[in-house]
């Protein structure tokens, strides 16, 4: 019996024979248009694919100008739900996925089949080509691996392990496959990306962490094998990402630089000494307006994170300082709440309610040019949950405690907040905003 031909792997073999070909057309000519892009349906042994037509690849070859955006609405919230989430669409046909965006990671995965060890998700396990593994000498593996000599024991494929702060981990292999993305402009091309096919995972154990129903992780870190990076160096969108979160819940995710008033940000530029973080550098800690004298903090921005997080020291001269100030408001500590770690008695009707009680805490940052300060400024909704007995509890917690390296800028944080990061230019930018509507392109369509 003939094995029934891969579609990836034919969508790989017109797309060579189409750049060659382009780039034929392309000696003859100074100028084109940029094309849009057009699925092409067609049955293949009872099956649909999508093959790229001529158009397709120079429209991605001569719009290179990266000016489309992609917009991804944001489900979840800080508490009581506890994480956010995006959903993507993979394979052909395309299937939905709920995954959780992750700043402070790189590798996108999906609880796959077989699986040895999946936990609790949303959808069935994510089923891969077999035709269509990523080999071990590909870069975007080598990219994954620790420093040193990498020996893989299948060097047909990409193995990977992935541990992450709250306890939980992923082993499997990399594969590609198509993603349908909806670009700003009206463009659906469907690019081919690598991804984690996990097949073993664990959860996380006792303490401030929790699992969640997933079906995996959207990785939007700096590094080679982030899907931003992937669809970045194939031209679909500027190594730009952001996201705003309402305070109430919800929000929107974005890929590209065309969504947003670079005017209107405060920017700073990421720090060279932590390259494969999103570090604005070392910061100040504020509060009620006045510095704690607590500076030098080494700080990340992690969407993967639900909370802040300080050194010990950090921590404990804010909670003494906010417990003063509460105490001073006649608010007593919430003993039998175990919610966070500091809580304070209410009943509170609204968060809003409880944040008259509490000073606005900050963060301050160099400038771009290094020659002045700027602050990223947490209101009291900012660091503050009401908690299921209506009691009004920290959300910044002692991250020594919790084996965090870094001190952290979690999602209650940058609730309220567009927050930019722009690999291109090496810059992290933020203001404050509504997340509602979601941001139109400013691109001017050809």
């Amino acid at each position: 019996m003939i094995k029934e031909v891969d579609q990836v792997g034919v969508m790989l073999l017109l797309q060579v024979l189409q750049l060659v070909l382009l780039l034929s057309l392309c000696e003859l000519s100074s100028s084109s248009s940029a094309s849009n892009y057009v699925d092409y349906q067609h049955q293949q042994n009872g099956r649909k694919s999508v093959q790229p037509t001529t158009e397709a690849i120079s429209s991605l070859l001569l719009n290179r100008d990266n000016k489309s955006s992609i917009v991804f609405p944001i489900d979840g919230n800080v508490y009581p739900i506890g994480f956010y989430n995006v959903t993507l669409h993979v394979g052909e046909p395309s299937k939905p996925y709920f995954l959780d965006p992750d700043t402070g990671s790189d590798l996108t995965w999906l609880q796959c089949e077989p699986c040895s060890a999946c936990t609790e998700a949303p959808h069935p396990p994510y089923k891969h080509n077999n035709d269509y593994l990523v080999p071990s000498e590909d870069p975007l593996c080598k990219s994954l691996q620790p420093p040193g000599v990498y020996k893989c024991k299948t060097p047909s494929r990409c193995d990977y392990e992935i541990k992450y702060v709250d306890g939980l981990s992923s082993r499997g292999f990399l594969v590609k496959d198509l993603f349908s993305l909806n670009f700003t402009g009206g463009k659906r091309p469907k690019p081919l990306l690598a991804l984690g096919c996990g097949y073993h995972q664990s959860t996380p154990g006792p303490g401030p962490y929790h699992h969640h129903p997933s079906d995996g992780m959207l990785g939007l870190g700096k590094g080679k094998s982030s899907i931003l990076s992937q669809l970045s160096e194939q031209g679909y969108v500027r190594n730009v990402v952001g996201h705003c979160f309402k305070g109430q819940g919800g929000g929107y995710l974005f890929f590209g630089d065309d969504l947003y008033n670079h005017s209107r940000q405060s920017w700073t530029r990421m720090s060279p000494k932590h390259p494969e973080h999103y570090s604005p550098g070392d910061a100040e800690l504020i509060f009620g307006g006045r510095t704690t004298g607590i500076k030098k903090l080494r700080t990340i921005f992690d969407s993967g994170s639900s909370y802040t997080y300080l050194d010990s020291h950090a921590y404990g001269t804010l909670t003494d300082l906010v417990k003063k100030e509460a105490s001073e408001k006649e608010l007593t500590v919430a003993e039998n709440d175990h919610t966070l770690s500091l809580c304070w008695e209410g009943p509170f009707e609204s968060l809003q309610e409880a944040s008259k009680y509490f000073k606005p805490i900050a963060l301050s940052f160099n400038s771009t040019d290094g020659k002045d300060r700027i602050e990223y400024e947490l209101p009291p909704d900012a660091y503050l949950i009401l908690s299921a007995s209506k009691n009004v509890c920290l959300g910044v917690l002692n991250g020594t405690e919790e084996g965090a390296t870094f001190n952290i800028i979690g999602d209650i944080s940058m609730q309220g907040k567009m927050v930019i990061f722009d690999n291109d230019n090496q810059l992290i930018g933020w203001h404050s905003d509504k997340c509602d509507p979601f941001p139109k392109s400013k691109a001017v369509s050809i």
